[in-house]
């Protein structure tokens, strides 16, 4: 692929995932006001509530520092990158050698140390809550993502996230029981990553139970809006990854000309969409759990993890 529509599918490429992360975040937020009976609100608010919140001007403790500064931006720009990482419509793109699983994993690790600082920077009891319990959460989770990363790097022989696709796309993996088990533990993992049910409930303000949120409450303004931002654009990356690592068909390859990139966007959307419909239809089908079952929810994706890489060793070994 030459240099020039590399340049361009990439640029394409972050300006979608941009775009669509607020969409997206109102489709499921709608999606599952109805299948409650309830009309839900336009698909189109995460949009509206970004425009407005970056016209405020954010209000800050006395006490804090500029961490509650440079937070948001550097967990939107860390998050913003690994975005950028993630193959959405087509492969081959001018960041595909650079596209590492464990790369992706760092620069996540990075937004959610950031957010931990901005929540426990001004003291706040709630904050500092929800900062202990976030990464308590990640010391179950980065593991069993990590484990996952193991299965595909001995199964593709490499971490490179577009060489793997490449490679699931043209089937010459096939169906094996470690991809079934690796994806239980990557949807695990995604629902704690992103706050959402059982984990976390996002449209919660519950003091005892909330653990995301619990981290915003000092957020306001421009500030607030760049959170909102982040928190739909990890999401949007997560489901993007998924479709990439189990269900890559129909995304454009490296020579791949325009025709080949609006079937490869067509594709993305509704791999999107599909997904979208799934976590709504999740959410609303179960309840959340307590604060002190996550442990074991993400232990068990853990033991998943570990379970398809192990499974794939020895198969490998035998073979």
């Amino acid at each position: 692929m030459t240099l020039l529509p590399a340049i361009l599918s990439q640029l394409l490429h972050l300006a979608l995932m941009l775009a669509a992360a607020p969409l997206l975040v109102g489709v499921v937020r709608w999606l599952k006001a109805r299948l409650m009976g309830r009309q839900g609100p336009n698909p189109l608010q995460p949009w509206r509530d970004l425009r407005k919140l970056v016209r405020k001007q954010p209000l800050l403790a006395e006490n804090a520092s500029v961490v509650s500064l440079a937070a948001p931006y550097a967990a939107l720009g860390a998050t913003a990158a690994a975005a950028a990482l993630v193959p959405g419509f087509a492969h081959g793109m001018l960041l595909a050698p650079m596209a590492d699983l464990i790369l992706v994993a760092g620069l996540l690790a990075l937004a959610r140390f950031a957010l931990a600082l901005a929540a426990m920077d001004v003291g706040t009891a709630f904050g500092d809550l929800g900062a202990a319990r976030e990464m308590s959460f990640a010391a179950f989770a980065e593991p069993a993502f990590v484990l996952a990363v193991l299965a595909f790097a001995i199964l593709a022989g490499t971490t490179n996230l577009d060489a793997i696709g490449t490679l699931l796309q043209e089937g010459m993996v096939g169906l094996r029981v470690t991809l079934g088990l690796a994806l239980l533990a990557l949807l695990a993992v995604a629902l704690a990553e992103n706050g959402r049910l059982p984990v976390d409930n996002p449209a919660t303000h519950l003091e005892l139970t909330m653990v995301h949120e619990a981290m915003l409450l000092e957020s306001s303004g421009r500030q607030l809006a760049l959170w909102e931002m982040q928190g739909a654009l990890r999401l949007t990356l997560w489901l993007t990854l998924l479709a990439a690592l189990f269900f890559p068909f129909g995304t454009a390859g490296a020579d791949a000309g325009p025709l080949g990139w609006l079937l490869g966007l067509l594709a993305w959307a509704i791999k999107l969409g599909v997904l979208a419909v799934a976590l709504a239809v999740f959410e609303s089908a179960i309840a959340k759990m307590r604060v002190f079952r996550v442990p074991e929810f993400l232990g068990a994706a853990l033991l998943l993890a570990l379970l398809g890489a192990v499974f794939l060793f020895l198969s490998t070994g035998l073979a």
